[in-house]
């Protein structure tokens, strides 16, 4: 085009080796249905997530990101953080127990983790532990 205008972009499939990664795709759902640019959704993280990053995330360039990033994008998108965590593959879904709870199993248990990421996640559970109300299971 010579005359300086430019077509909008279209969104380009998010795939991963040939194939959707439903992890990108949801990103990318949950930020354009929030009307957000990707420089608005590194604000409202505080920097936690830079715009950049969360383009390769959305691409399915990045296919695994920490849980920390995982936190602040479901703060953002006001969606459930496990949701997020199981389309990264950290939690694997299983069957409904008998009393109609979902169970998950962590995926990370499988990875070979250092020292320090066993201890900080451990931290972290613990930390969503002391956020449940009393007298309630997960």
């Amino acid at each position: 085009m010579t005359d300086g205008s430019r077509r909008p972009r279209r969104k380009q499939p998010t795939t991963l080796n040939g194939r959707a990664s439903p992890l990108g795709g949801l990103l990318g759902d949950l930020r354009t249905a929030k009307g957000l640019s990707l420089r608005q959704v590194e604000e409202a993280t505080g920097k936690a997530v830079s715009n950049a990053y969360l383009s390769q995330l959305e691409q399915g360039k990045i296919r695994k990101p920490s849980p920390n990033v995982l936190h602040s994008l479901a703060e953002v998108y006001a969606v459930p953080y496990e949701t997020l965590m199981e389309r990264a593959g950290y939690l694997l879904s299983s069957e409904r127990s008998s009393g109609g709870r979902r169970r998950r199993m962590p995926a990370f248990a499988i990875d070979d983790l250092t020292a320090e990421e066993e201890e900080e996640l451990l931290k972290y559970l613990a930390f969503l532990r002391s956020r449940r109300p009393r007298g309630r299971p997960g």
